[in-house]
């Protein structure tokens, strides 16, 4: 697969897979599109001690860093286990020259990030205390053989539906579905009339949130929704 380092608006970078014609982040802003997407609507919705996360999928890691991010700027003394699938990972170059550390005043983050890319797959690691860290170089459609708690959220990251039109289909959502906790949050950037509808057929409550920059809306899914006080 051959990527391409590209600059997004917001200064961050991503990468670009030519043969797809497609960006791993919003060309609008890589780092302004995870921290509103999967923080603002994602891990600051949860106020569990212990939080289960399940990502699709890992890509650069830039999810799981402003994960990090927020967790050690937060001090909630959360436990975060992080869970993510990756088919195609990226290479040594790849994660220096897309710097992502350069955009975040914590002092560890390089070491951290570091320690994502060369922790073993399918191994847990502990990245720092009470974050913990899973990666399974797999297809996302082996996500229903793998062995994992029950979900809190989700944060749904695939290629878009114009490049991966699978992805966004009812076997994926149901797959995904059945990893979550009752009133576990599903969190994507698409907003698509299709994806609400599959979702809300899975027994998901589902909100139409403001979208990242560059994009009008984007969806937040509760499952079982009924059953908590989220609004």
């Amino acid at each position: 697969m051959n990527r391409e380092i590209k600059t997004t608006s917001d200064g961050s970078k991503t990468l670009y897979i030519s043969d797809l014609n497609e960006n791993y982040h919003s060309h609008h802003g890589a780092l302004q599109e995870a921290k509103h997407v999967f923080i603002k609507y994602g891990l600051n919705l949860k106020n569990n001690y212990e939080i289960h996360i399940l990502e699709l999928g890992f890509g650069t890691g830039l999810n799981v860093l402003v994960t990090i991010d927020e967790f050690l700027k937060t001090d909630k003394n959360h436990i975060i286990y992080y869970y993510t699938l990756e088919k195609y990972p990226v290479n040594e170059s790849e994660v220096r020259e897309l710097s992502y550390d350069s955009f975040f005043d914590e002092p560890n983050i390089k070491e951290y990030n570091q320690k994502l890319h060369e922790c073993e797959w399918n191994k847990t690691t502990e990245i720092f205390p009470n974050f913990f860290f899973t990666k399974f170089q797999s297809d996302f459609f082996e996500l229903k053989n793998l062995d994992l708690p029950e979900i809190d959220l989700v944060y749904f990251d695939c290629f878009g539906a114009r490049v991966q039109p699978d992805l966004w289909e009812k076997p994926l959502f149901e797959m995904v579905a059945d990893k979550m906790k009752t009133g576990g949050l599903l969190t994507t950037y698409s907003s698509k009339g299709s994806v609400r509808r599959i979702l809300e057929e899975l027994n998901f409550k589902v909100q139409k949130k403001d979208g990242p920059p560059g994009k009008r809306e984007m969806i937040n899914a509760f499952k079982n929704e009924q059953l908590t006080s989220n609004n």
